[in-house]
């Protein structure tokens, strides 16, 4: 028997179709977890946006408590606001990459965004959770104290804002690193 040779068209193919098919698969997830992650970022942000209670009490007329109260409550809305907005820009690079799965330079581009964006919302979070902590907790030393006994409808919508932007962070997490693995394969 001879052994036949293989050509060289042949063998690319034959190793290209499952790289080209991890590709896709992970641009689906891409653009599934980007679906998600904005939604959780517009969440937060909504939600941490329009807070707001009031309460009654003999000795002051009212007592109120507002996000905007807190530098940080407030850079917490900005940061999941502009990562929304971003993730919601790059849904369309996203769904190219699912059309054209070998292309580099965008997911490059897009890699070095998302790294940026999970950068300032880990930011904003981790901000935002040391005030919802003291709101929760207190501290007598700094004479900090805990609010949420009086503003329970506050100190819950809060919390689930900070819920919502840590799952956000995690899902931009896993497109990086699905990102870098449908780079390393190309």
């Amino acid at each position: 028997m001879k052994a036949e040779a293989v050509e060289s068209g042949e063998a690319s193919t034959i190793i290209a179709t499952p790289r080209r098919g991890l590709n896709r698969g992970i641009s689906i997830a891409d653009l599934i977890l980007r679906g998600f992650a904005a939604i959780g970022t517009f969440g937060s942000a909504m939600t941490m946006g329009t807070t707001n209670e009031t309460l009654a009490i003999f000795t002051q007329p009212l007592i109120r408590a507002r996000y905007d109260d807190l530098p940080s409550l407030t850079f917490f809305v900005i940061a999941n606001s502009i990562v929304c907005g971003y993730l919601v820009l790059s849904i369309p690079l996203s769904i190219f990459h699912f059309i054209r799965s070998e292309a580099k330079i965008t997911r490059v581009i897009l890699l070095i965004f998302d790294t940026a964006m999970v950068e300032l919302l880990t930011a904003a979070a981790s901000a935002a959770t040391v005030v919802v902590y003291l709101a929760h907790k207190g501290n007598a030393s700094a004479n900090w104290l805990a609010i949420c006994q009086q503003f329970d409808n506050f100190c819950e919508r809060i919390s689930g804002s900070l819920v919502g932007s840590f799952a956000s962070i995690t899902m931009i997490t896993l497109i990086i690193f699905a990102s870098a693995v449908a780079l390393s394969w190309n």
